[in-house]
């Protein structure tokens, strides 16, 4: 109001009256009348509804429908018998893993499950691709397929994205197969895992210097004369070998399998080069006979060679 007054006061007011009748029609729209005192506010386009969410009844649906033949083969796994059997169980549950994967990830999923719809699917691809490793393993050497199991990443990536969508309140309705922990099964030290032996005055001892057990086998062609066990760092000697030459192989690792005659972890198979000769000869005042020690052992100016041999070589 100062600066105005400074000023001619007629014009200032007229002009000021004319500033303040303008600005309230600056803000009207300049396509239709500006309303008077009052006039209702103009109404804005209205927001359209969110699209409906799946119906969560449906989904715990299609879970269970989805889910049920992967709990079937999960279920026959848990049954089978080691061997021939689980191996075969262990494919068909990792192709049921596989199929309800893929329908997992087409299906209708509410919006508090999509997260957790995604990672289930996910682990149960993880799963697939465990069932077939566990279910790969052949041949002698080979860890028990429960025991691979039980170390994989598969199952417990399923619990986990189990227990939150469960926590959601869609159940998922899946059980996992049993599995098991490595085991370290052992045989005394000079235990025999076959004797064929029918006399004589032959003595072998062996001395394992190793680092694992080891079983020590003597053939004569196609025929094993005695198979034995021997711990590592310890020795062991078996009397009454009978005459002949006779291939020595020999197998160390852990975990000996009684049903595989094997080692399960850490295999390895060989032999030596070199027979084994014992002979009996009549001397004067007596009798000769053959007495031979082998040492399982890594040592520098050692007088025996050793060749790997395939597993399928090795003596039963």
């Amino acid at each position: 109001m100062s600066h105005i007054r400074a000023r001619n006061s007629g014009r200032a007011t007229a002009a000021g009256v004319v500033l303040a009748l303008a600005l309230p029609l600056t803000a009207c729209d300049s396509g239709g009348d500006s309303g008077g005192p009052g006039a209702p506010a103009a109404v804005g386009t209205p927001t359209p509804s969110p699209t409906p969410t799946v119906d969560p009844a449906a989904y715990r649906g299609a879970l269970d429908t989805t889910l049920g033949p992967l709990d079937k083969a999960l279920r026959a796994v848990d049954r089978a018998s080691e061997g021939r059997a689980l191996e075969q169980a262990l494919g068909t549950a990792s192709t049921a893993a596989a199929t309800a994967a893929g329908g997992l990830e087409t299906a209708g999923t509410p919006d508090d499950a999509v997260t957790g719809n995604a990672a289930l699917a996910a682990s149960l691809r993880d799963l697939s691709q465990s069932l077939a490793d566990a279910g790969a393993g052949e041949g002698r050497c080979a860890t028990s397929p429960r025991v691979e199991l039980g170390a994989a990443d598969g199952p417990r990536r399923v619990k986990e994205a189990s227990t939150t969508l469960t926590g959601l309140g869609y159940p998922v309705r899946l059980k996992l197969p049993r599995t098991e922990k490595p085991q370290h099964r052992r045989l005394g030290n000079g235990a025999f895992v076959k004797d064929a032996r029918s006399g004589g005055l032959g003595r072998l001892t062996v001395k394992n210097g190793t680092d694992s057990d080891a079983v020590v086998s003597l053939t004569r062609g196609k025929k094993t004369a005695f198979t034995v066990y021997i711990r590592k760092g310890a020795s062991t000697t078996v009397r009454h070998v009978g005459d002949g030459s006779y291939t020595v192989y020999f197998t160390s690792g852990s975990d000996w399998n009684a049903s595989k005659k094997s080692f399960t972890r850490d295999c390895a198979f060989e032999k030596f080069d070199d027979t084994a000769d014992f002979r009996t000869v009549q001397v004067s005042g007596g009798t000769q006979y053959t007495v031979l020690t082998f040492s399982l052992a890594r040592t520098i100016g050692g007088n025996a060679t050793t060749s790997e041999v395939p597993e399928s070589e090795f003596p039963s």
